[in-house]
């Protein structure tokens, strides 16, 4: 996906700029103040669905011309309501290419997390909940960075068994399990996630066209 943490970033930028003043001088992180309102949302974000495309989109639609929606707002929607469907916009994005790995044979039996966005247990919630898979989250959650310092210690000799990365250096610190009371409502907002794409895309096209000016 193009934009998973990014997109969570812009929006603290845009809409926490005074949670973000206070946490520079020493106050809560702005995500975790984002993130308990997002809590108090429901699931489904109270109809709101997020299309998560704000840098075009890879996989699985492959469109770098794609550009983000948020669909279904009304004058009763709240911060925390856009901001959970940020989340479940993500989610609902890594559902989406699970689908397309299983449809080629690889069907995904967990899910690994790694990155920043281990930091916020809801999320977290979120991904399992939409994907109806276990997730695991390693003590260590460097990314890219760290499965490349272990390829480098292959390279080199430094590290001279491949079972390492298993036995020594990735623990597991945490499952996250699916809450299948969640399901019906994440099963028909997911429906319309998947189907809203394909009805704005022309739209989406023209103003990416036109923002180009």
């Amino acid at each position: 996906m193009a934009t998973s943490g990014a997109l969570t970033r812009w929006f603290r930028d845009q809409f926490a700029r005074q949670e973000l003043g206070a946490e520079e001088t020493g106050g809560v992180s702005a995500y975790e103040i984002l993130a308990n309102e997002a809590a108090l949302t429901p699931p489904g974000a109270r109809g709101l669905v997020c299309l998560p495309y704000f840098s075009g989109e890879r996989t699985p639609i492959n469109d770098p011309s794609a550009r983000g929606v948020f669909a279904g707002m009304s004058l009763s929607h709240t911060r925390g309501d856009l901001y959970r469907a940020v989340l479940e916009g993500t989610a609902f994005g890594v559902r989406q290419n699970m689908e397309a790995m299983t449809g080629m044979g690889a069907v995904p039996r967990r899910i690994i997390a790694v990155g920043g966005g281990t930091k916020n247990p809801l999320w977290l919630q979120i991904v399992s909940d939409i994907t109806g898979l276990n997730q695991l989250v390693p003590r260590q959650t460097i990314g890219a960075s760290y499965g490349d310092a272990f390829l480098a210690g292959l390279a080199s000799g430094v590290i001279q068994d491949r079972t390492a990365i298993r036995d020594q250096w990735v623990e597991i610190a945490q499952q996250i399990e699916p809450d299948e009371s969640r399901r019906d409502v994440y099963e028909q907002t997911y429906a319309v996630y998947r189907d809203l794409y394909p009805s704005v895309k022309g739209a989406m096209h023209d103003l990416a066209r036109l923002g180009s000016f």
